[in-house]
């Protein structure tokens, strides 16, 4: 999906702000924050504004113009966009994950949601993504030692074979040493 991260013209600064917004709401320690429902509706209000706000001000709206806009005063824009409120705080941080190219991250938490999933928190996602790395790592490792033990034991059965043989032959000669007797 494009992101007009610095937007031009409304549309997109609409874009942005409806991206900014939406990813933000989705994120797992956001939707740990709204849980509440008393705190619900000021949560997305805020988070709203804050988007709204950033998205103003990437597009170079000047802080009287976006309150104008918005609707709000000039301090709690300027709040919004220092990072001084919560939801100022995570909406830069949510536009600094989509700088990153980690949107699709941020959508997935939107997918697990539909089809009824969980969200964790992210210090639990990080904590079971480096397990996971682990895990897989472990995996890789056995794999090799299976491959490694595999190829011992054909050796094995090679040599078993060849001392096998040379029994065989030593049988047959002790044979014909007795016939001999």
């Amino acid at each position: 999906m494009e992101v007009p991260l610095n937007p031009v013209g409304r549309e997109e600064i609409h874009r942005l702000e409806s991206i900014l917004l939406f990813a933000t709401l989705f994120r797992p320690e956001v939707i740990e924050l709204i849980r509440d429902p008393r705190e619900r509706l000021t949560w997305v209000d805020s988070l709203a504004v804050a988007a709204g706000a950033l998205a103003r001000e990437k597009a170079g709206m000047s802080i009287r113009e976006i309150a104008e806009e918005l609707g709000r005063t000039e301090a709690t824009i300027r709040k919004h966009l220092k990072g001084e409120t919560k939801a100022g705080q995570l909406v830069r941080e949510t536009y600094e994950l989509i700088k990153e190219g980690k949107l699709d991250e941020l959508v997935k938490n939107v997918e697990v949601l539909a089809r009824g999933g969980q969200l964790i928190a992210l210090e639990e996602y990080e904590k079971l993504k480096r397990e996971k790395e682990e895990l897989e790592a472990r995996v890789k490792e056995l794999e090799e030692k299976i491959r490694e033990l595999e190829e011992e034991n054909h050796q094995l059965k090679a040599k078993l074979e060849n001392v096998r043989a040379i029994l065989r032959d030593a049988l047959e000669r002790i044979k014909k040493i007795e016939e001999l007797i």
